[in-house]
């Protein structure tokens, strides 16, 4: 029989995952001496390197560390930016493997089960490094630990030198030399802190006990240390022995994309609002991008001061990843709907959709690339609004102006070129929108009834207050007509209209019509 293959999990575990999540929004940082601090009394909880060079430690307070570097830049910890780094690594690490687990604070897990070979070789160590790049490209660097076990690989991502990849039924070798903290989440509290939970108060036993490393915990009897600390003690002892009691708990894939950012103080313009907004719209169109998804509706929430929200939902015509097209869709919107008050954070949640592919033709004439047809049709509908992009379609009615819009979505282009059909001579009419009000004369405009037929139009002049680039007037040549139309004769104002063709002397084809109701003449279309 074949022997049974071993998990491999891999750990990614980004370093000062506060700070970097911080310094993701506000890249212009990065050179700078920079502490994240929470609390009521201030405590720093990540330092950048500047600032540890300086002297700077987590847990001093802002007013300690200022009085060790000036020139400190301090920020608050911000959840929300946590929140969406968090998100990214999930999808990094979706990009390398289907099943994905949660760590929390910048830890994620990958299930690698036939994803590399299970060894130990430069298959596992190349994908690591493949990992770290996408870590830092991200703007999240950290570092990648790949063992049998979620505990394994969680401490080799702790070690300084990264990617760390333990061998195969190698766990508890590999344990064995780490002090004993290490089989705990997070191993930077303080062991000895009786309020730090009972793992901790385990941990202050064990070290009572004179234990000081995993191995030290692994070579004690199994049923001893059951008897005296519990299943909580069987379970440290047979993760210290190699044997994770954990498995990998995939999570589902996200059915949104989120952006989200605090501001440092409340901002009351829409310019510079879009400024910083900009990023955060750059950094989503890359993660979509990275998906191979496109954004197919945005959905902005503002909080405005003191207590207020600010929501607005943009549709797109289709999927798009394009970040300019998105700033731009949110700049219109903003523009019609601005908000009340100040505003001191955003949200940005996307709802992904997988745009339309196209087969290439190697022969055939060239497609439409459905990216660029999505950008341009979402760009287009940012500059005209709502409503106003899309196919013309016939609509049901007697009025030649009534039409409704669909979305505007193309077939695919014939697989040959063909020769195009001859014509069949007939006229096609280029219509006016809005119509042109003109002046018509008619061979008896002083008998003229209303209910008696429409005579015939024999001049057409310009209203001096049509201010229009198309210009019809002339000496009428011939006439046919009036075709009579009527529509909505139950309304209050129904429709009731007579139209002519007309040729005037210069050889113009015009169709023309006369409103019964108002008794006013418009030009709606012209012959090509």
């Amino acid at each position: 029989m074949p022997a049974e293959r071993k998990a491999r999990i891999a750990c990614m575990k980004a370093a000062l995952f506060p700070l970097a999540a911080y310094l993701r929004g506000a890249p212009e940082l990065a050179r700078e001496a920079v502490v994240v601090h929470e609390g009521p009394s201030a405590r720093i909880v990540a330092a950048s390197r500047l600032a540890r060079r300086a002297g700077v430690r987590t847990g001093l307070t802002v007013a300690q560390a200022r009085n060790i570097e000036s020139g400190l830049v301090s920020r608050t910890r911000d959840p929300e930016r946590e929140h969406t780094a968090q998100e990214v690594l999930l999808e990094i690490a979706g990009t390398f493997s289907p099943r994905v687990e949660d760590g929390g604070q910048g830890m994620v897990y990958l299930d690698l089960a036939g994803i590399r070979p299970a060894s130990a070789g430069n298959g596992e160590h190349s994908l690591g490094q493949s990992i770290m790049r996408d870590m830092d490209a991200a703007g999240l660097p950290g570092r990648v630990g790949i063992a049998g076990s979620k505990l394994a690989a969680r401490a080799a991502a702790a070690l300084p030198r990264s990617p760390n990849v333990v061998a195969p039924r190698g766990e508890a070798r590999f344990l064995a030399p780490l002090p004993l903290k290490s089989l705990f989440e997070d191993g930077n509290r303080d062991p000895d802190s009786a309020q730090d939970g009972d793992d901790f108060g385990v941990l202050h036993t064990l070290k009572l006990w004179g234990l000081r490393t995993v191995g030290d915990l692994a070579g004690l009897p199994a049923a001893e240390v059951h008897s005296r600390l519990g299943e909580r003690g069987t379970a440290l002892h047979s993760a210290a022995r190699g044997f994770d009691p954990e498995p990998l708990t995939p999570r589902p894939p996200p059915p949104t994309f989120r952006e989200s950012q605090t501001f440092e103080w409340p901002i009351d313009n829409l310019e510079p609002f879009l400024f910083v907004a900009r990023g955060a719209v750059s950094r989503l169109a890359a993660r979509l991008d990275a998906r191979g998804m496109g954004c197919k509706r945005l959905e902005l929430s503002l909080k405005i001061e003191p207590e207020g929200l600010h929501e607005l939902a943009i549709e797109l015509p289709a999927p798009t990843r394009e970040a300019r097209t998105l700033l731009s869709l949110i700049r219109l919107h903003l523009e019609a709907e601005p908000p009340r008050a100040p505003i001191t954070s955003m949200q940005l949640l996307a709802h992904p959709d997988v745009p339309r592919q196209a087969q290439l033709s190697l022969l055939g004439p060239a497609a439409l690339s459905p990216d660029r047809l999505a950008a341009v049709t979402a760009r287009l509908l940012a500059l005209l609004g709502p409503n106003r992009v899309g196919s013309p379609r016939t609509r049901n009615g007697h009025l030649p102006e009534r039409f409704r819009l669909a979305d505007y979505d193309p077939p695919p282009p014939p697989r040959i070129r063909l020769e195009p059909r001859p014509g069949r001579g007939m006229l096609a009419v280029r219509t006016l929108r809005p119509p042109v009000e003109v002046e018509v004369l008619t061979a008896e405009s002083e008998e003229t009834d209303r209910v008696a037929p429409c005579p015939a139009p024999r001049q057409i002049n310009p209203l001096p207050t049509e201010d229009r680039h198309v210009r019809i007037e002339g000496t009428v040549r011939t006439a046919a007509g009036p075709w009579e139309i009527e529509e909505g004769w139950w309304r209050e104002a129904p429709a009731l209209r007579d139209y002519w063709d007309v040729e005037l002397r210069s050889g113009a084809v015009c169709r023309i019509y006369r409103d019964r109701t108002s008794e006013r003449w418009f030009a709606d279309g012209v012959y090509d």
